[in-house]
């Protein structure tokens, strides 16, 4: 719903082209959000929303030089300011502020949410699959459409696995440890495949386990590789995947993309259960 909504704003205010103009969408139709760089938002914090009276201000962190991480972070305070209930449910100090920390890791159902609905804000689906299928899978488009929306690569690698046909796997991961992971409808489909879950190990033997174990995170490099999905995501069957992985610099985190390099893999469900079918059909002369 909060995705959605975000989507439904960029409509309602003119947004017909990407990258999202999120000054418009703040000053616009008597809103007059003030929306200001700030250097000192406290440990953590991503931006702030101010509050007095019926007057909002959104100040945005500047300690991460990141274009696509402060946009996001302007588009979460966004999403409180327009997502139903917020203001009156999210807290504010004696000064006024609510401190949010953007960026999918807040276990807050309402910080989820301003996530979610900074997404849809940013990434609409209609001009996003647009962009989406003039690009290649994997890491390379992902990288082309984060330069387009102007949004982080954890936010559009995020957008595209709900978005893409390709059966493509997105893994933010801390250490060795996986801070959340997303895949596509087309890898939901394996029905034999296992899910990581938030605070799951890292796979062991693993491209990403071992860039992490090894590579300074903070510099931003990156390894491609071809591996097993049943390496990351279990499986009774192998199937070929690229495992692309890149250092998200000073988030000290890693981003990992697993795209099955099979597109034919539901075709080749379909005709496995048509063989068995066909094998236990009778035959007469």
């Amino acid at each position: 719903m909060a995705k959605q909504w975000g989507e439904r704003q960029a409509e309602e205010d003119g947004m017909t082209s990407l990258p999202i103009d999120l000054h418009a969408i703040a000053t616009m139709k008597g809103r007059n959000i003030i929306v200001e760089p700030s250097g000192d938002t406290g440990p953590g914090v991503s931006a702030m929303l101010l509050r007095s009276g019926n007057n909002f201000g959104i100040f945005y962190s500047t300690a991460i030089a990141n274009i696509g991480f402060q946009r996001f972070s302007i588009a979460h305070e966004l999403g409180h300011y327009f997502l139903e209930g917020h203001i009156d449910q999210i807290p504010f100090d004696e000064g006024g502020f609510h401190s949010s920390k953007a960026g999918f890791f807040s276990t807050d159902i309402y910080e989820k949410q301003a996530d979610s609905f900074a997404s849809g804000l940013l990434m609409p689906s209609r001009l996003f699959l647009r962009a989406l299928n003039q690009h290649v899978d994997g890491l390379a488009g992902v990288k082309a459409l984060a330069g387009l929306c102007e949004t982080s690569l954890t936010a559009t690698a995020i957008r595209y696995a709900e978005l893409t046909e390709a059966a493509s796997a997105v893994i933010v991961s801390t250490g060795q440890t996986v801070d959340f992971a997303c895949l596509s409808s087309a890898m939901k489909d394996y029905s034999d495949i296992i899910w990581l879950r938030r605070g799951d190990q890292l796979p062991r033997n693993t491209l990403t386990a071992n860039f992490n174990a090894e590579h300074d995170r903070f510099n931003e490099n990156e390894l491609v590789d071809e591996t097993d999905l049943r390496l990351w995501l279990t499986g009774t069957r192998s199937r070929e995947v690229i495992e692309e992985v890149i250092g998200l610099g000073a988030y000290g985190k890693t981003l990992t993309i697993v795209t099955c390099m099979d597109t034919a893999a539901d075709g080749e469900d379909e005709e496995e259960e048509d063989a068995l079918i066909d094998s236990w059909t009778p035959r007469f002369r």
